[in-house]
């Protein structure tokens, strides 16, 4: 009852008018009825118009000969209070027919503004987006010159095999080197330079160059001493681990750059390599004038056995790189995997010739280089195994830095390499090793390895992902 009475008029005599009441014409013909008035008649209360209906109107056109419909009239009627407004359009076909509708004025419900903005232009992508994204982040040009030379020595040693076999092949395409190159040959093919054990071939002078110094400060590298070591006894320093190319064991062994003769007075210790580096040309003489030899038995045994203080070879020591190129395919930043649990032939060696072991664990070798990881990609590990058996070395897949980038290349990253050498274990000599004594003194050496590692990985190896892992 109370929305009946809302909408009865006072008047009994007629009904509601719904222009009196403000209310929306009853139907589409009332609205156009209505809808049109004369300019004369027009007032702001009632009725605004905009665009066509303000200008005074033209003479009646004749009809269009075209097919389709012309648009004679757009009028717009807005309600007071409300915010719909409508739009009466009419239109006059070729016969003369006319045609009303009625919309919405705003197209879509949409606002003016809105209306506004998808008038606006669209743009295509912006060219060069890749490229600022690029991965590879290149090295300033105002880079000091200490920084330079670092560089370059590092690149140095890193390819000198390769500049050094090189080198040969361009004399050896001159005709007028051959009579030079042929005796050459047939004395590295003869030579046991390597194996010899006397180091008549090391040079002081080049190990002891300013140029070793650039060398290990590029890392920069480090040596420390877990305790000193006396010059009565003979050494074999066991270095772990491996890593891509060794560069720790390089400087702190085979020069003079870490001050090893500081450290350890008296003593004469020489880095061991494959014997094939003393067959390729050029590169056997630079690695023999820097001290290093071969890392067969026979070396060994010849190095340890012959000269010293008592011709005996009382304060020599060799350095053996333990894990070998197995190991270095485990080579992973930020962990350390070291190969050692079936390697018992030092131990043996040590316990033949009395020599004492120690232990040197160097902390970021394995994080000089980048490497692919033998879990993900599975049968390029199988490959790699597959070349250290038929050719005894194998070629780990990694990357690092470059000369003038940080991203890719050959250079080590300048990552700090910190070498710290154990405590000596007392070994007794014996000419036949027996398996328990051996036992025995592997698992000290071990012991020691992993002593040196948890008193110095939380100052050393602050980015480790895990702890030291013995395997194999």
């Amino acid at each position: 009852m109370a929305a009946a009475a809302a909408t009865m008029s006072p008047d009994p005599t007629g009904p509601i008018q719904p222009n009196e009441s403000g209310l929306p014409p009853a139907s589409i013909s009332e609205t156009v009825n209505a809808a049109a008035p004369t300019n004369s008649a027009v007032t702001p209360e009632h009725y605004s118009g905009e665009g066509e209906d303000d200008a005074p109107r033209s003479p009646v056109r004749k009809p269009h000969k075209k097919t389709g419909s012309l648009r004679m009239n757009g009028q717009k009627r807005e309600k007071e209070g409300s915010s719909s407004q409508l739009m009466i359009e009419k239109f006059q076909d070729r016969d003369g027919e006319h045609l009303t509708t009625i919309k919405q004025y705003r197209p879509f419900g949409r606002t003016e503004t809105e209306f506004r903005r998808s008038d606006e232009l669209v743009s295509g992508r912006r060219v060069g987006t890749k490229w600022e994204r690029s991965h590879v982040h290149f090295a300033p040009l105002s880079v000091p010159l200490q920084r330079r030379l670092q560089t370059l020595i590092v690149l140095a040693h890193t390819l000198c095999i390769a500049c050094f076999l090189t080198t040969f092949f361009l004399l050896a395409a001159i005709p007028l080197t051959w009579p030079l190159l042929l005796p050459y040959l047939l004395y590295i093919l003869f030579s046991n330079a390597g194996t010899s054990g006397t180091l008549s071939h090391r040079s002081n002078f080049l190990r002891s160059s300013p140029v070793w110094s650039l060398f290990a400060s590029y890392f920069p590298a480090r040596l420390h001493r877990s305790a000193s070591l006396p010059p009565t006894r003979k050494y074999i320093f066991g270095y772990h681990p491996h890593g891509i190319i060794s560069h720790g064991a390089f400087a702190a062994f085979a020069t003079e750059a870490l001050g090893f003769s500081q450290l350890f007075p008296g003593i004469t210790n020489t880095l061991l390599t494959l014997d094939s580096n003393f067959r390729v040309p050029f590169y056997r003489d630079y690695a023999l004038a820097m001290g290093l030899a071969s890392v067969s038995r026979e070396s060994c045994e010849n190095i340890l056995s012959k000269g010293g203080a008592n011709g005996e070879g009382m304060g020599r020591a060799i350095t053996i790189v333990v894990g070998g190129a197995r190991e270095s395919l485990d080579a992973q930043p930020n962990n350390l995997r070291l190969v050692l649990k079936r390697r018992k032939g030092f131990i043996k060696l040590a316990i033949r010739t009395g020599a004492d072991l120690v232990p040197v664990l160097a902390f970021g070798e394995n994080e000089l280089y980048d490497q692919i990881s033998s879990e993900s990609h599975p049968m390029v590990h199988k490959g790699q195994m597959l070349a250290k058996k038929l050719l005894g070395f194998t070629v780990p897949l990694f990357h690092a830095r470059g000369v003038f980038n940080y991203d890719i290349g050959m250079l080590p990253y300048r990552r700090a390499v910190n070498v710290v050498v154990g405590r000596p274990i007392k070994v007794i000599q014996q000419h036949e090793p027996e398996s328990r004594y051996v036992d025995g003194m592997h698992a000290q050496y071990v012991g020691e390895l992993q002593r040196i590692w948890e008193e110095w990985k939380d100052q050393f190896a602050r980015g480790r992902k895990g702890d030291l892992e013995i395997v194999e």
